[in-house]
């Protein structure tokens, strides 16, 4: 029996339907590995992943890089924070006066200063605003899988869309590799590049 195909995926990306489709049509075994977005490239560039679904932006260096596709970015708050009275959407300029307990991945940061947080990961940047404290930013798909009944979501409608991705080492660009690549694009068993 051959090595699995070893994929990671970030937190709130979702390759069950692509894992289901590789299982329809092959025989390697695929293994899914969660990895958090700190870690995301570390498994592909260290060898012990074949592949990631990450979230953009990362480093392309080495790496082919096939965009997926792209979701919404939305704020977390505590139920009892002002937010909770907006409707389902809000702007960076209704937040300009908050703290965000977690840095935004594209840079974009409140006007007011912020105070310095120590790392953790999206569940505990939820806990944290849950509790009265400051704000968070994620995709929306992380939002629901840390969603709580004492937070609420909004979008956030002027921040870009996050990108989940495909990545891998340019060197492994072998028939398996690109089998799994054709299974994300939606190409059938039937079709080929």
């Amino acid at each position: 029996m051959s090595d699995p195909l070893r994929i990671g995926f970030v937190t709130g990306a979702t390759p069950d339907k692509w894992a289901r489709h590789w299982r329809e049509r092959r025989r390697e075994p695929l293994e899914l590995v969660p990895v958090t977005e700190a870690e995301q490239l570390d498994g592909v560039r260290e060898g012990s992943l074949d592949m990631a679904l990450v979230r953009l932006p990362v480093d392309r260096g080495g790496l082919h890089c096939v965009r997926l596709y792209d979701e919404l970015q939305v704020v977390v708050a505590s139920r009892d924070h002002l937010l909770a009275a907006a409707d389902d959407e809000v702007s960076t300029a209704d937040l300009v006066d908050e703290q965000l307990v977690r840095p935004h991945p594209s840079g974009w940061t409140p006007a007011v200063e912020q105070l310095d947080w120590p790392p953790m990961s999206e569940r505990e940047a939820i806990e944290t605003v849950a509790a009265g404290t400051g704000i968070v930013i994620v995709a929306m798909s992380v939002a629901r899988l840390h969603q709580r009944k004492d937070v609420v979501t909004r979008v956030v409608t002027d921040l870009e869309p996050t990108t989940i991705a495909l990545v891998w080492p340019v060197e492994r660009d072998d028939e398996v590799t690109q089998a799994f690549v054709g299974v994300t694009k939606g190409r059938t068993a039937n079709t080929s590049r």
